[in-house]
């Protein structure tokens, strides 16, 4: 019962952010003097700390005292892209103190994807140690399946990737525990814990790139894995059966049909990011590009269709390419999931983009390590 109670409150703090053991007592239904306990032996295991907050202006009396967790226990996350590998380093709390991006002409083989990021680790340690944090171990968003017991990349096609232990060859080169998994439901989790999701138990979170269309569910809470770690790939699901041919062999798939690439030649770019995205779409008033953006936010809509009569959540969260195209079609695609879907509980589902933007993989692939060694209590933190 002492763990539970370290767990639930440890993780209230690093999901939460700081609280008065007031707050803390209110929300656990512990008493005042076992808050103060629970406070300390955290504090002893080096996980979280105390600090006065800042005064209130008008009120008076001493400052109450805040807990929060500690922002110097932390771990490296790592995103390959078919364009780019970015590594950072995530605080317990969700803060990303470092990032660094660096730029590939093509997708990076999983040898040299282990070399990079060493190289890219090797340049931290100097500030990490000067810094004093503790690093608990890496985690990494990698776009393909990855099985979820020993994170080997079973298939990633738009990195090259097949059968790739890479959790185990990262794990080799930078001497600490690393944990890797899908990207989507990574991002899924970070949107769940720290983002748009924040409040709600039910979510499917879309999320579009230049190459393809992944997802993840979270039911009760949960993150839906599915055997071995593979469920997500909504990617894959039907809407349009005159449509072109998806690498994985069928025809129409959502991503095949709702893709960034389409969308470039319209816009006379060979690539372009989330932000500049949004500017161009919301100013664009050629007819062809207005055409290309609406065949592209109907099939869509059928695919949300899809997924809220199949997990009936309480929001459904877009990310990446997804999130721009919501921008410009929001109207569409909220008729879509609140309208066709059966069941009238399905008029309440919410439609939100992500929030977390850039942050969204560092702070999920660091929520993976955080989760599994640290919130749960059931191993300590060891200094790297």
């Amino acid at each position: 019962m002492r763990q539970r109670n370290l767990s639930v409150m440890l993780r209230m703090l690093h999901h939460d952010g700081p609280h008065s053991r007031a707050e803390l007592g209110r929300r656990t239904g512990l008493t005042r003097s076992t808050i103060a306990v629970l406070a300390s032996e955290l504090a002893d295991l080096g996980l979280a700390r105390e600090r006065v907050a800042p005064p209130i202006p008008g009120r008076v009396g001493r400052p109450s005292a805040l807990v929060e967790a500690d922002p110097h226990i932390a771990a490296f996350a790592i995103h390959p892209e078919t364009d780019a590998i970015t590594v950072g380093l995530v605080g317990l709390g969700g803060e990303v103190i470092r990032r660094v991006r660096y730029t590939t002409a093509s997708p990076a083989s999983a040898r040299e994807t282990v070399r990079i990021v060493s190289s890219i680790v090797d340049g931290m340690r100097a500030d990490v140690a000067a810094e004093s944090y503790t690093v608990v171990g890496a985690g990494v968003a990698v776009p393909g399946l990855v099985r979820a017991d020993d994170g080997r990349v079973l298939l990633a096609p738009h990195l090259g990737w097949k059968n790739e232990p890479i959790a185990a060859a990262l794990t080799r080169a930078l001497g600490v525990q690393v944990i890797a998994g899908n990207d989507s439901s990574v991002g899924a989790m970070g949107e769940f814990v720290f983002g748009a999701a924040k409040d709600v138990t039910n979510l499917v979170y879309v999320n579009g790139t230049a190459r393809g269309i992944g997802g993840g569910i979270i039911l009760g809470g949960t993150l839906l894995s599915g055997t071995e770690g593979y469920a997500g790939e909504l990617g894959h699901t039907l809407v349009n059966s005159q449509g072109m041919r998806c690498y994985c062999g069928r025809i129409g798939c959502l991503e095949t049909e709702v893709n960034l690439e389409r969308l470039l030649p319209f816009l006379g770019r060979t690539q372009i990011d989330e932000d500049d995205l949004d500017i161009a779409l919301g100013v664009g008033r050629d007819p062809a590009l207005l055409r290309e953006v609406a065949r592209q936010a109907e099939f869509l809509s059928e695919g949300l269709t899809n997924f809220v009569n199949l997990f009936s959540p309480d929001m459904v969260v877009l990310a990446g390419y997804l999130g721009s195209v919501l921008s410009v079609s929001r109207e569409r695609l909220t008729e879509a999931v609140r309208v066709r879907p059966l069941g009238g509980n399905a008029r309440s589902v919410r439609l939100e983009r992500a929030r977390l933007r850039s942050r969204l993989m560092l702070v999920g692939a660091a929520e993976l390590v955080f989760e599994s060694r640290v919130l749960s209590l059931e191993q300590t933190p060891a200094t790297s």
